[in-house]
Order: structure tokens, then sequence, then C-alpha cells
């Protein structure tokens, strides 16, 4: 199995600890994703100091205030890295509103345009407001406009309802913890839905624990409870799941 987003520098525990649990729980590969400054360098350092860990490095939407020409020209050095496979995450966050919208807007279309430099994948972060549609509208019109035909990753993805536009795209959508909750029936209907070489299954840890660990901080081990969910509604075993997302990442990422 594989981890395709988590935040190693965020987890709990002791960083060897936490990628021997998750290679003891089966999880072959993982990409710890860097968004800022500060934890760019901790996302690359950890992929140094194990052969199952990549790194993604980018600026967070939360995190994009003040961001200019220096911090783009930081990130597209950091993405050269052998180590680094992918740039983000970016994208727009309406929900938080951590950061101004012109600047998260100017972050995104600088990742896009560094991760065509560099021909890597861009993860995307996006998030609404409850309830609306602002933020991922504006962000598939951005790709759409920008992006060209360079991979992209919807990450936790949790919009429903363009499934189909992702999917007509050639993205892919990769799953959190979050499609196991009680809740989370219309994401599962889309977890059924993606194209089989399009999904992919994540942590995103230490957030969003997975319904059996729900209330505990999140691990990539956990990835294993994720995926199992996404395999019944897909309707296949967790072998054959993994065999295909496995596949989706090595095509994706390069490792």
């Amino acid at each position: 199995m594989i981890d395709s987003h988590t935040h190693l520098s965020l987890c709990d525990g002791d960083e060897g600890d936490v990628v021997a649990a998750a290679r003891a729980a089966g999880v072959g590969r993982l990409l710890t994703i860097g968004m800022d400054a500060a934890t760019n360098p901790l996302a690359i350092a950890a992929a140094e100091r194990h052969r199952e860990v990549f790194a993604a490095v980018g600026r967070h939407p939360n995190e994009a205030t003040g961001f200019d020409e220096a911090a783009a020209a930081e990130i597209a050095r950091l993405g050269a890295h052998e180590r680094v496979r992918a740039i983000g995450e970016t994208g727009l966050d309406y929900y938080r509103d951590g950061a101004p919208r012109e600047d998260q807007r100017r972050a995104f279309v600088a990742q896009i345009e560094i991760a065509i430099e560099l021909d890597l994948p861009i993860v995307i972060h996006a998030r609404d407001a409850e309830g609306g549609s602002e933020a991922v509208d504006e962000i598939f019109a951005t790709l759409d406009a920008r992006a060209g035909a360079q991979p992209v990753i919807l990450h936790c993805f949790s919009a429903p309802q363009r499934v189909e536009d992702a999917a007509v795209r050639g993205w892919y959508c990769s799953f959190a913890g979050n499609v196991t909750y009680p809740s989370a029936e219309p994401l599962r209907e889309a977890a059924a839905r993606v194209p089989a070489e399009r999904i992919l299954v994540e942590t995103d840890a230490p957030y969003l624990s997975p319904q059996e660990r729900r209330g505990k901080r999140n691990e990539p081990a956990n990835v294993a409870l994720t995926a199992k969910s996404v395999a019944e509604v897909r309707g296949v075993s967790y072998e054959e799941l993994e065999r295909t997302v496995e596949a989706n990442a090595r095509t994706l990422f390069g490792w």
C-alpha cells in the first residue's frame, strides 16, 4: 500500500517509529508534504533518511500571506532535489481564509508554473466554505487555463459533485480518512466512480483519522483502513486496490 499524502513532521512520536509502523502495516511508499518555508526542508530531510519516503514541497494556501518571487524561487530550488516528487500542496482555501485570497492565487499560479518547469505533479488543496463551491470551481478554472497536461492530484478529495469533471481531465483523486465517516456517503459514491487508473489513497496525517481511529492523531499506518473502505465501495478486494494505487503512484511519482 502507499500513502500519497502525509505530514511526517507533524505526526506524534519519533519519525523513525512512525515510518516503521507504516512499514509494518504494509505501507511501502509515502509522500510527505511540505507546507511552508519551515516544513519543506523537513520533508526533504525525512525523504533522505528513509528509503520509503519521498517529498513534496510547496506553499499551503493558508500559509500564502506575502508570497513573492523569493518564495517561488525557493520552492523551485527545493523542487529540484532528487527526493522531491511533487509540488504542493497548493490551491485555494476559502473555508479558513488563513491568507488573503490574492496571495493564495499568486502562490497557486506560481506553483503551477514551477511544477511545469520541473515536470512534477501538482498536489491540490481545495476547501470551500460550508455548502459552497467557489474555491473548487476557481481551482478547476485555473488549472484548465494554466496547467496544460501536467499531472494533478486532488488531495483529500472532497468534491463528489466534480468527480466526473476530474476524470475527464485525467486528474488523480486521492481519498483520505474522511471517506470512512458515516456522514460521507456522497464521498464513498464518488470513490466508486473514479477511474481505476486515477485513484489514490492517503492519510493526510496527523489529520483526518479514519473512523476506527477517530479521536486519535492519524499516522501513515492507518492508510490501510481508508484503503479497505475504498476497496469495499469499489467492489474489489483490498489486494486489487493495493495493486492499483501502487501502480498509479509509481506512474505519478516515479518511485
